[in-house]
């Protein structure tokens, strides 16, 4: 199976989340390609879609909300996960703002989210950030456990094991039916 890994990460903490989940894909067997959401014009050629995002200040950063938002009938037309990776001090679910990830999640068609927690190294933060996270009383060090990422992309390796990878059952329901007549 063809897989898009779409990850955006400003200090790149979110995108070595997203290449522990592109390996234990490989691993089962898929194809992963791990590109950065601007880079993302349409998921046309992918059978399943994972998109992932650092959270700041209760958000997903533009880069990922927008490719949601410009490939959402594609999303839409195919298996998708997402997940979150926020402050080093607590998962991201705690971070996200849970109107915005659950109507993400219902936009997309998402088969799940997972939040992660994050890594914070003040010495690459903006002066910006670097208030954000004073404020937030956020620990810095890397708090990121691979373990449960890897346990996590295994079981979508194992959803994915019951998706038949052919056009017509990743086509939109309207589609299928059509095609099945």
């Amino acid at each position: 199976m063809r897989i898009l890994l779409a990850v955006a990460s400003r200090h790149h903490g979110t995108w070595e989340i997203g290449e522990v989940v592109a390996d234990v894909l490989r691993g089962h067997g898929h194809e992963v390609e791990q590109r950065a959401p601007e880079d993302v014009d349409d998921v046309d050629g992918y059978d399943a879609v994972l998109l992932g995002s650092a959270v700041y200040t209760a958000h997903w950063l533009p880069a990922a909300r927008e490719m949601a938002r410009r490939c959402a009938d594609g999303l839409a037309a195919r298996p998708v996960w997402l997940f979150s990776s926020g402050l080093a001090t607590q998962p991201a679910n705690a971070a996200n703002s849970p109107l915005e990830i659950r109507a993400l999640v219902e936009r997309v068609g998402a088969r799940g989210h997972r939040s992660f927690r994050g890594r914070l190294d003040r010495a690459v933060l903006s002066f910006a950030e670097r208030a954000v996270v004073a404020g937030g009383r956020a620990r810095e060090g890397d708090h990121r456990d691979m373990v449960a990422v890897a346990t996590w992309a295994g079981e979508v390796a194992e959803a994915l094991a019951g998706v038949p990878v052919s056009a017509p059952a990743l086509a939109p329901p309207a589609a299928r039916a059509s095609l099945a007549g």
